[in-house]
């Protein structure tokens, strides 16, 4: 991109092209971390590619940020890349240190909190309505 542009990143259309995707989590991780822009709530994040019913969002959170309550129409995973993040759902409290996946199933709403700075791949399955 032009130093020029006023985008951060390529557009999705160039991002998600191709039948075939390599991510280097780490090296995006720390790319996310040092864009020179606001953090929104205490995180940044990037979706790495978004194709039919599945999408990949990497975020990154300073200690304390966070993604108040919200839900999906699909399936979600939490999957703690680094640090450590506290998830809050109805049910429960979730501490996922590094290493950890969390498995929400269709429309279970949730916060999530980086305790430390922390870096987490979400990954959304959309489900398909059923019909009458």
């Amino acid at each position: 991109m032009s130093p020029d542009s006023p985008r951060l990143r390529r557009p999705p259309v160039e991002r998600f092209a191709g039948p075939e995707h390599v991510f280097d989590l780490p090296a995006l991780a720390g790319a996310l971390w040092r864009e020179d822009h606001p953090a929104e709530d205490g995180h940044r994040q990037v979706t790495l590619f978004h194709g039919g019913d599945l999408a990949l969002v990497l975020f990154d959170f300073a200690a304390g940020g966070m993604l108040a309550d919200h839900g999906a129409d699909g399936y979600v995973t939490i999957h703690t890349l680094a640090g450590e993040l506290e998830v809050t759902t109805i049910e429960a409290t979730y501490q996922l240190p590094a290493g950890s996946l969390l498995v929400l199933a269709p429309g279970v709403r949730h916060d999530v909190t980086g305790r430390v700075a922390s870096q987490l791949l979400l990954t959304v399955h959309m489900v398909k309505p059923t019909e009458p």
